[in-house]
């Protein structure tokens, strides 16, 4: 699910980025913003980050003594994305193994499907393995799948969600 969220960070700035009209305080402020968001893939608690929307507040800094340069909190908006139990997604599949299907859905790399959550698709084993159901749909590599998530795993040493799905709910498969 994509969400707006609005965040409280601080901001360093260190002390060549300051002038004497404070225009390039501002634009250094951004920046820096810009740049730690950038480089913060998710949280468990809002998701994966992907944009920043708006910047609504910048604080008064303050200067550390040990760099000289100065900390402002400020607080922004964005937008996240956040996998839900029993909330349908899309994703591509990159992986087919006979125990199941690994794909990937926006921003989360780790969807597993295993084989016995999907009803009516069996495994066919070859040098490009894939499942196939009575009505010949095809679920093999880069095929587009509509899923259910079935639970989701917060991983903090990657940063990342792992995410389990199932295809047995009705209208669920290759789109």
């Amino acid at each position: 699910m994509y969400l707006k969220v609005e965040l409280p960070w601080n901001v360093l700035i260190p002390p060549e980025n300051f002038d004497a009209k404070g225009v390039m305080l501002q634009r250094a402020i951004i920046v820096r913003l810009m740049d730690g968001f950038a480089g913060r893939k998710a949280t468990k608690d809002h998701g994966y980050f992907l944009a920043l929307t708006s910047l609504t507040s910048i604080g008064e800094g303050k200067v550390r003594q040990d760099s000289g340069g100065v900390l402002f909190p400020v607080v922004f908006n964005c937008m996240t994305f956040k996998p839900f139990k029993g909330e349908i997604l899309k994703g591509v599949v990159n992986k087919v193994m006979k125990q199941g299907i690994f794909l990937t859905c926006g921003p989360i790399e780790n969807v597993y499907i295993p084989a016995l959550t999907m009803p009516d698709y069996e495994y066919i084993q070859g040098e490009n393995p894939v499942f196939m159901n009575n009505s010949l749909s095809k679920i093999e590599i880069d095929v587009e799948l509509r899923f259910v998530v079935m639970g989701t795993k917060w991983i903090e040493s990657k940063r990342e969600f792992q995410v389990l799905g199932s295809l047995k709910i009705d209208f669920l498969g290759p789109v």
